[in-house]
């Protein structure tokens, strides 16, 4: 089997409200998406998604996705999509970092391999059956009382998992709002403190160290080296994300003793590929994990179910869904979808998802041939 096309896909997705992180400093309003078709000689197509979350969360930005996407198009061409390891490699020689770029193409690979195989991608990823998910809710920055009362809608929503954001410039007020939030939070219900590395470590280490803070604490600070540094002078499990660019972060933040636990996501780190290798890390040193994409439809979205699915229990802890904030769907009743809060991945072979065409439009480029 062969690659004989590469189709490039853009689309804004607004968001259905301005959605806020690190108590207000970052706004975002509409995120720009990059699909990927490709296509094989054996009448196979598959289908990827990247989105990275706006352009000042991390170094990603959509344009940059299909830039790279026309740099590597002419290597791609012509080889198995099923090889993924190679795939990888290849990506990795012609387009050396940029791992977002690489995502959305892993993706479709990783569907074309299934549809080949005939099994979906839980499965080929480990998996035994088709398990549900944990879904988190996400609860924007406020004042106590009105993230408390968010949490109650999701609650009733059938959430049972919260991502409450905190972190800012008044550290009183982030006090209280973890000492409500943790006072009040429904009866089984479970809490991550997420400060999308708003905090300095003498911040972190004052705050947390002031509350009865449930639960786990998210990248408090900006880099791994100040994340370990708060992790050994705190009580709380620590969760990394933002700091965990490649395997070789992850295997750093265990030598150090920075977390028991981390964020995978497979756009951020290269694709599902390298997301599977550092998911398999994270079981054999006892990592509980959080396994979600950056932004995207229910495409991006179910691809990270998928591999969530395929986790064993001890080591998943929730995922999140970015398509529930959308105002657009390119993937109508499709794929991976809240239900009582939690999301289950689709039996059919491959990612068992395919984007409405009228939705996406007219291509932005397609590649063909060998450079």
């Amino acid at each position: 089997m062969k690659i004989t096309r590469i189709t490039v896909y853009q689309l804004g997705m607004p968001l259905t409200e301005p959605y806020w992180l690190s108590g207000g400093r970052l706004k975002f309003e509409t995120l720009d998406s990059t699909f990927i078709r490709i296509d094989t000689d054996a009448g196979i197509t598959g289908w990827g998604e990247g989105c990275p979350w706006g352009h000042t969360y991390l170094p990603a930005h959509g344009p940059g996705i299909r830039a790279g996407v026309q740099t590597l198009a002419p290597f791609l061409i012509g080889e198995d999509p099923r090889s993924l390891d190679h795939i990888n490699r290849v990506m990795d020689i012609q387009l050396p970092g940029h791992p977002y770029v690489k995502s959305p193409i892993d993706m479709a690979c990783w569907d074309i391999l299934g549809q080949s195989a005939g099994l979906p991608l839980w499965q080929l990823m480990g998996g035994s059956e088709a398990t549900p998910v944990l879904v988190n809710s996400s609860i924007s920055t406020g004042t106590p009382e009105d993230m408390l009362a968010l949490i109650e809608k999701a609650a009733a929503k059938g959430y049972t998992v919260h991502s409450a954001k905190v972190g800012g410039t008044d550290i009183g007020m982030d006090i209280d709002r973890i000492e409500a939030i943790s006072a009040g939070l429904p009866k089984g219900h479970k809490v991550t403190f997420d400060v999308n590395r708003a905090w300095q470590p003498a911040v972190a280490i004052e705050v947390l160290n002031s509350t009865k803070a449930r639960d786990w604490v998210e990248q408090p600070c900006e880099t791994l080296d100040q994340c370990a540094h708060v992790a050994a002078r705190v009580s709380n499990p620590i969760m990394l994300d933002e700091c965990m660019h490649s395997f070789s972060d992850h295997l750093d933040a265990w030598k150090r003793g920075a977390c028991e636990g981390v964020k995978v996501k497979p756009n951020r780190v290269g694709g599902l590929t390298k997301a599977r290798q550092i998911r398999d890390f994270g079981v054999s040193v006892g990592w509980q994990m959080h396994i979600e994409d950056l932004g995207g439809s229910a495409l991006a979205d179910t691809a990270a179910i998928h591999l969530a699915a395929s986790t064993p229990d001890a080591n998943r802890l929730a995922s999140w869904l970015c398509h529930y904030h959308l105002s657009v769907d390119p993937v109508p009743n499709q794929g991976a979808r809240n239900n009582n809060g939690s999301a289950t991945p689709p039996s059919l072979p491959g990612l068992g998802v395919s984007p409405d065409l009228d939705t996406l439009g007219a291509p932005v480029a397609t590649y063909e041939t060998r450079a």
